[in-house]
């Protein structure tokens, strides 16, 4: 699953074990494989929700516990395009749930050098992922979240991109939550800004960003819009971004989020969207059936989980599937 291709992961298996095995029969045993875990975790979802959508004791009863975050946890969502055969590109949703743990705050400036400054580690990684709608994936997203114990989370924290179907099943599922507009994504329209005014190159865009990550890392988001909306442009990148910074001012509270040890980056669900959906299933050629990225989708999110082991024994018995 995690080659390439079922031709590359039958070249693996035969140089490590020494018995041949073809690409075709790889891809029947991976992708039938992936249909039983995508049949569970549908059956599941669709018990917990039978029950009644809200954490209560029946529908978290449902499902077993696996790893459950404790005192602090993280829940980020994106999407990822891939190419579906007859469809084009569709959207595939990716919820990543991690335990946090806070080593040491750095309140050290963004201009420093310094990518990592939030001071918190993430681990123990599980996900969901799939040809799903934002509902849909809502549904998933909450389930996984019963699985890792989010209801009972302490300090519940929720990086993303600002994206308001992200936000608004995040609020639906877990209203605990701190949501936080990843920091990245923030300095990326700061640069849109200055490169729109200044141009892309030129010394003053640099300059310009500096003074405004400065502002932003002491969660003033209002002063970067209005600093904004005081250049003398009137490009379509700098109104989008004045309306994003002071629409999103209360996610922006970059301060308070060190000092309360939450992270600040989005990394887990852009990385794990790049290194196994998008490695895995955005392919050249005519891209992928429906059914058989769901499959793939459903196995590859069990081995990302640190569940595959599990997984793989009981996917004969897929009712079983936890």
């Amino acid at each position: 699953m995690q080659s390439r291709s079922f031709d590359r992961s039958a070249c693996s298996f035969t140089r490590a074990v020494g018995a041949e095995i073809s690409g075709d029969s790889v891809r029947r045993i991976t992708e039938g494989w992936g249909q039983q875990v995508e049949q569970a975790r549908a059956a599941e979802v669709e018990q917990v929700f039978a029950l009644g959508h809200g954490g209560d004791t029946d529908s978290a009863a449902v499902v077993e516990k696996v790893c459950p975050l404790g005192e602090r946890g993280n829940l980020s969502t994106d999407g990822h395009l891939i190419p579906i055969r007859g469809e084009g590109w569709k959207e595939v949703k990716l919820s990543v749930i991690s335990a946090v743990e806070v080593r040491a705050v750095d309140d050290a400036s963004p201009s420093g050098g310094r990518r990592d400054a939030s001071g918190v580690h993430l681990y123990a990684h599980s996900c969901q992922a799939g040809l799903w709608d934002a509902d849909t994936m809502g549904q998933y997203q909450y389930v996984e979240g019963l699985r890792r114990g989010l209801e009972s989370c302490q300090h519940l924290s929720s990086v993303n991109d600002a994206a308001a179907w992200i936000e608004r099943i995040t609020a639906e599922n877990y209203p605990q939550a701190v949501q936080i507009v990843d920091w990245s994504h923030a300095v990326g329209h700061l640069w849109s800004v200055a490169q729109a005014v200044f141009g892309v190159g030129d010394p003053r865009s640099q300059g310009w960003v500096d003074v405004q990550k400065e502002v932003l890392w002491q969660g003033q988001a209002v002063q970067v819009s209005q600093a904004i909306g005081a250049l003398p442009s009137s490009a379509q990148e700098v109104t989008a971004a004045q309306g994003y910074f002071e629409g999103h001012q209360d996610q922006m509270h970059y301060d308070r989020y060190r000092a309360a040890g939450y992270p600040i980056g989005s990394g887990t669900v852009e990385s794990g969207g790049k290194n196994y959906v998008q490695y895995r299933l955005k392919r050249p050629g005519r891209g992928w059936d429906r059914d058989k990225a769901q499959s793939m989708l459903a196995a590859l999110s069990e081995m990302h989980s640190d569940r595959f082991n599990y997984a793989w024994e009981h996917f004969a018995q897929p009712t079983n599937l936890r």
